[in-house]
């Protein structure tokens, strides 16, 4: 049944907690802070702990809850008023002291937030130097990776130009041209070396037929008459200017020539 014990409530001598790891000292006021709010706004006697679906100060008569309704009994924040027995379960009743009003207010007050706020930012601007070192270290890493692959392009660039260059060299020391001399009496000299350089140059396989090779110079010489581009074609094969050869398809025989005793009919650089 209900009714006054003057029996003191069990929690009221618990020992004080063990568990003082921050987190768990933080999770206990936590508790205790909201306990107390509740035994404030609510007139009257309370159930210290929560029965069933009986509401109570405290969630559990276990770990930290326990921790936290002990604390508030021993610091003078919740006085007992009664005991209640059902079954073998005794329900302590409990109301808020002045003290109680005084310990929320404080812990709830602007200056205890400011309190907070302040260990917050302590907090913070102690990894402030931690973040910019480990921030430095990264763009320095960042740095060190950017200029190794600017060197490693930079080299890479100037490897290709140095190739470039050297291919124009080699570009133009083998741009046709031949003396003054052969140049006057063959003026199409230039134009026919340019295009079986051309031609070797697109890939076309072995020499160049007599007849293809006219055709060609004919483009920008249309009035060369055969007999001066054959007796053109042995001058420049006589200076080394181009290198004629026989060849077992002669097509068209009267474009052939006879150069070293031979009868040319393709032509080379």
């Amino acid at each position: 049944g209900s009714g006054m014990d003057a029996t003191p409530p069990p929690y009221s001598d618990m020992p004080a907690p063990l568990s003082n790891a921050p987190i768990v000292a933080e999770r206990r006021s936590e508790l205790l802070h909201d306990g107390l709010k509740m035994a404030i706004a609510t007139a009257g006697e309370q159930r210290l702990f929560r029965f069933g679906r009986l509401a109570g100060l405290f969630p559990s008569r276990a770990g930290l809850s326990a921790e936290a309704a002990g604390l508030a009994l021993r610091m003078g924040l919740l006085e007992s008023t009664r005991t209640e027995q059902r079954g073998k379960l005794v329900v302590e009743w409990v109301q808020a002291t002045a003290k109680a009003v005084g310990y929320v207010h404080e812990h709830d007050s602007p200056k205890s937030v400011l309190r907070e706020l302040k260990e917050v930012l302590q907090a913070t601007r102690d990894g402030v130097p931690q973040w910019m070192h480990d921030a430095k270290a990264e763009l320095a890493d960042i740095s060190f990776r950017f200029d190794a692959r600017a060197t490693a392009m930079l080299k890479r660039l100037d490897e290709v130009a140095e190739r470039v260059e050297s291919a124009i060299r080699r570009a133009e020391s083998k741009a046709p041209s031949v003396a003054e001399p052969v140049g006057r009496v063959v003026p199409w000299a230039v134009d026919a070396m340019e295009y079986l350089d051309r031609r070797e140059t697109g890939g076309a396989l072995g020499d160049c037929p007599l007849p293809e090779l006219f055709h060609a110079v004919r483009v920008k010489f249309p009035e060369l008459p055969l007999p001066a581009f054959q007796d053109g074609v042995k001058r420049l094969h006589d200076v080394r200017a181009v290198r004629l050869a026989p060849s077992p398809m002669m097509v068209e025989p009267e474009y052939a020539v006879v150069a070293d005793g031979k009868l040319m009919y393709a032509a080379s650089r």
